[in-house]
């Protein structure tokens, strides 16, 4: 189970992202950058953020870290072709809590990724370390009450008798901390001029067929692995689906994002 659940579907994920490359977007729009900084993408997906980053710094340089070996092959190809030799050292296969660097970066950008990563408190000093005095961090990951419908219809149907002995000691594969919450473990981590909030993102997808294909793999992948059969994970999804038929606005997903920024002292 361990092995599978790094990995991704990553060519779907590029496919279906939409969401996620909107809201990072707007967390890149608050950066305020000479041209000429390194920078760590921490979770770089399949890479369409990192583009966006590679644009904006020509005479910087951008370090891509995942876990997935399926997300960095999909963002060497996606990468390759418009950046070349910019590309063929900046993607590295790493864990986020065991990073490979120590005072590399002027900055760290994260986007859609933290909400992944368990152990928070650990995660940012990591991170706090793989930055260069007065470095800084500007990232967004799910947070407060994201996705508590579709997170409150799947545990119910977790737990019937059709599916519960599949799901005995699962936990949610997620940690979604408020802006307090945050706050104070960016500050045990060591940052300073720390700013957190929580912001609504609601997200209507058009029908059934990119709901069930959305939520499958881009959401519930990790609850989808409990399930032995392909059966048994398409009857879980097409309970999920007529439920959220049912919603007003149909097929909608309550997400909530979390906004983090800190900086590291100027003297250490």
């Amino acid at each position: 189970m361990q092995s599978q659940s790094r990995e991704w579907n990553s060519s779907v994920y590029h496919r279906l992202s939409g969401p996620q490359v909107s809201w990072g977007k707007k967390v890149l729009s608050r950066l305020r950058l000479r041209g000429d900084e390194v920078v760590l993408d921490a979770g770089c997906g399949t890479g369409r953020l990192t583009a966006e980053l590679l644009e904006v710094l020509p005479a910087g340089h951008v370090i891509g870290v995942d876990i997935s070996q399926n997300m960095l092959q999909s963002a060497r190809e996606h990468l390759l072709a418009q950046f070349g030799s910019r590309v063929s050292l900046g993607l590295v296969a790493a864990d986020l809590l065991d990073l490979p660097f120590r005072h590399a970066f002027d900055g760290i950008v994260s986007t859609a990724a933290f909400h992944w990563v368990l152990d928070h408190d650990r995660l940012f000093l990591g991170l706090r370390q793989a930055l260069i005095p007065g470095g800084w961090i500007e990232a967004q990951c799910g947070g407060g009450p994201n996705l508590v419908s579709l997170r409150t219809r799947a545990d119910g149907l977790a737990a019937t008798a059709g599916f519960a002995r599949f799901f005995a000691g699962f936990h949610e594969p997620w940690l979604y901390q408020d802006a307090k919450g945050a706050a104070g473990t960016l500050l045990r981590a060591g940052f300073v001029d720390v700013e957190t909030s929580i912001e609504p993102a609601p997200t209507v997808l058009g029908d059934a067929q990119e709901y069930s294909e959305f939520v499958r793999n881009i959401i519930l992948r990790r609850h989808l692995e409990q399930l032995p059969t392909e059966d048994l994970r398409e009857e879980f999804m097409r309970n999920l689906t007529a439920q959220a038929a049912m919603d007003q606005p149909p097929f909608s997903l309550d997400y909530w994002r979390l906004n983090l920024r800190g900086r590291v002292p100027d003297i250490e």
